[in-house]
């Protein structure tokens, strides 16, 4: 059995949570988020919060379990708090701004990108235009949507130049040696 699965998801004050068979609705402060589950496990709103068991004793059925019990306190969590990542830029020249909601990238290329934030998602451009943080209540589009943003320019190992996440190490190398002469 799942360790992560067996624990109930806690219900905090001021979220509601809606539950028809495996659709899961939660309705929080920030919004409202839903998701429909697989039909191998049975989720239940018990007194202590939401539980999530598995139907059978299939592989796929106890995988499903701690997946389902993770997602739904994902949901829990975005809808209270929210979830945000940062991405740095690095290298000379590049920089990103903020063009009404849409963030607009200059990093290198001989045009600017510019992207839409998803619905629910916000861009905010921070420190000197090289800090971009990404926030929003669901937290598989902040990711999503946070590695699109890092695949525009990658960093790449030698000078360390483009996109990377705050806490991402970036694995240097040696560049070519001087032919001795």
């Amino acid at each position: 059995m799942s360790r992560i699965g067996r624990m109930p998801v806690v219900i905090p004050d001021g979220v509601s949570i809606e539950i028809k068979g495996t659709h899961v609705k939660v309705k929080g402060t920030k919004g409202e988020l839903s998701h429909t589950f697989p039909a191998v496990v049975e989720i239940k709103k018990e007194e202590e919060g939401v539980v999530v068991t598995p139907k059978s004793d299939e592989k796929f059925s106890r995988a499903m379990y701690g997946t389902t019990r993770a997602v739904i306190q994902n949901m829990v969590t975005g809808v209270t708090d929210g979830f945000e990542k940062f991405l740095e830029i690095h290298g000379v020249g590049y920089r990103a701004e903020m063009k009404g909601k849409n963030i607009v990238l200059n990093v290198g290329y001989s045009h600017p990108i510019e992207m839409e934030p998803p619905e629910g998602t916000t861009f905010e451009v921070l420190e000197r235009n090289n800090l971009i943080r990404v926030a929003g209540i669901d937290k598989q589009v902040v990711g999503q949507i946070s590695a699109v943003i890092r695949k525009t320019r990658p960093p790449e190992p030698y000078k360390g130049k483009g996109i990377r996440y705050r806490d991402e190490f970036v694995k240097r190398k040696a560049g070519k040696s001087g032919a001795a002469a």
